[in-house]
């Protein structure tokens, strides 16, 4: 029978049978003298049995391996493994399924932030801040730089900038002291960098730097990060967010 034949009789298309040949999953039959390849029974059935085991998800070189002689891995060792990591899958897509759960719950409460979806620590860091700090347009920057490291930053990284963060911004007093810190820099919108209101709200700010952040690395020469956060102050609050984390980095204010 010809190609096209097989592949009928299989179900696959004739790419993936001249793919197959070029993986070397498929024998590849000799050309006739007038230049078809003949096909027989024998390459229906390796060709059914490669659709099965890619149906079941192992992947082509997982194939190979099941079909090659000297491979030194049987049926029962790879499915095993497939197996596995179909249920870590499974595990991954019941939690994404889980979180999505509790958005939409949220967002029929009317509580889903507008720059979300987040992780649950910053939604719910989110929640506790009052209207008066969210209309705040520095609290707008900040939240926004929150968001991003709550998505961009590597897991562990994350972790560990939160766990500074978030317990240093919570409770009564912290937020009464970021509001205060929020209005001195929003004050400094079309203030001059000479303003001596920058080194008012640099004491306050550096009060309200958590002792475990990495100050001096947000310092260091050619930091991106903080380069583009402060791109989008005006200079005299780019100046006092800059001496604000150098005080923070001496132990305090001068």
């Amino acid at each position: 029978m010809r190609i096209g034949e097989l592949a009928r009789i299989v179900g696959v298309t004739t790419r993936a049978i001249r793919h197959y040949h070029h993986l070397g999953l498929l024998p590849e039959p000799e050309r006739l003298a007038n230049g078809y390849r003949e096909y027989g029974l024998r390459h229906a059935i390796e060709l059914a049995r490669i659709r099965r085991l890619t149906e079941l998800g192992l992947g082509l070189p997982e194939v190979r391996d099941v079909l090659a002689e000297d491979a030194g891995r049987d049926l029962v060792e790879v499915l095993a493994e497939l197996d596995a990591d179909l249920a870590r899958q499974e595990a991954a897509i019941h939690e994404r399924r889980a979180r999505l759960r509790d958005l939409l719950s949220d967002a029929e409460r009317g509580l889903l932030p507008a720059d979300g979806p987040l992780s649950p620590e910053l939604s719910a860091f989110f929640g506790e801040l009052g209207d008066e700090l969210r209309e705040s347009p520095m609290a707008v920057k900040d939240r926004e730089v929150l968001a991003l490291i709550d998505t961009a930053a590597p897991p562990e990284e994350r972790e560990k900038l939160m766990s500074v963060l978030l317990p240093a911004l919570s409770g009564p007093d912290a937020l009464a002291a970021a509001r205060d810190v929020y209005a001195r820099l929003d004050a400094l919108a079309d203030a001059p960098v000479d303003d001596p209101r920058v080194t008012e709200a640099a004491r306050a700010l550096a009060a309200c730097v958590p002792p475990d952040l990495p100050t001096g690395e947000a310092l260091a020469e050619g930091n991106t990060l903080l380069d583009t956060f402060l791109a989008d102050f005006s200079p005299a609050q780019a100046e006092a967010v800059r001496r604000a984390l150098r005080m923070a980095a001496e132990g305090g204010a001068p």
